[in-house]
């Protein structure tokens, strides 16, 4: 069957794109930096349910996907009939219960890295460029998994979802970041692999680009219009 050619992966520079012009680069953890194959993050956000929200549920038959764990659990609890008052309420308790459940369990994190990125960021790294992560993981969960996958020490700093539901206001912050450490005239690339990352991007004011190692496909996210889609990090070093 033929497939139609915009949906297709878009060669790196093929529209001007330059991957190593940028001066500060940003990353997406999971799908994008690596992938976990373990139930510990899961298990944790379970945890917080059950103990401090009474509530027994899971995260299956939410689309979690580019979502932040603030957001993953709202939409979970309130789908259980909890109000946003005993959410907001409760919610630093169970961000505590969320941190604790994983730092208890950093031990099993298997975390597979994606194709391409240990390269990748070895090249940004003897670029001199500054490389920080933004990302929908709490802290906590985000330098475990990070910690796991031997990737921790590329990264200097990261903006989670701690203190921030929407995932345009962690990469808003990531940016603020950036300028602070290198001026306001840095610009800021994001590497990020869901429809979420493109528009945060957009709204940050940053370049993106969009990356097929999670679960959505070249078609998803090119209709998006990041700077460039390819299927692997592993196309910005060819």
């Amino acid at each position: 069957m033929a497939t139609d050619l915009k949906f297709q992966p878009r060669r790196v520079g093929s529209n001007g794109f330059r991957w190593l012009s940028a001066d500060a680069y940003l990353f997406d953890i999971d799908g994008t930096l690596l992938i976990t194959r373990d139930l510990v993050h899961r298990n944790a956000l379970h945890q917080a349910m059950r103990e401090v929200y009474g509530i027994e549920a899971t995260i299956d038959g939410i689309s979690y996907h580019g979502k932040t764990d603030l957001g993953i659990l709202r939409a979970v609890l309130t789908g259980a009939g909890v109000s946003h008052r005993q959410f907001e309420d409760s919610l630093p308790a169970a961000l505590d219960v969320v941190c604790r459940e994983v730092t208890k369990r950093a031990s099993q994190i298997l975390a597979e890295v994606c194709t391409g990125i240990p390269d990748v960021l070895r090249e940004l790294q003897s670029a001199g460029k500054l490389i920080g992560v933004a990302s929908g993981n709490l802290e906590t969960v985000g330098w475990h998994k990070l910690e796991a996958a031997g990737l921790s020490d590329f990264f200097t700093f990261g903006s989670f979802s701690d203190r921030a539901e929407a995932r345009s206001v962690i990469f808003c912050s990531a940016v603020d970041e950036a300028h602070r450490r290198l001026g306001h005239h840095a610009t800021v690339c994001f590497v990020g692999d869901t429809p979420d990352d493109v528009i945060a991007a957009r709204i940050a004011n940053a370049q993106i680009v969009s990356v097929c190692t999670g679960t959505f496909k070249a078609e998803d996210l090119s209709c998006h219009s990041p700077d460039v889609c390819i299927s692997s990090c592993a196309e910005l070093l060819r």
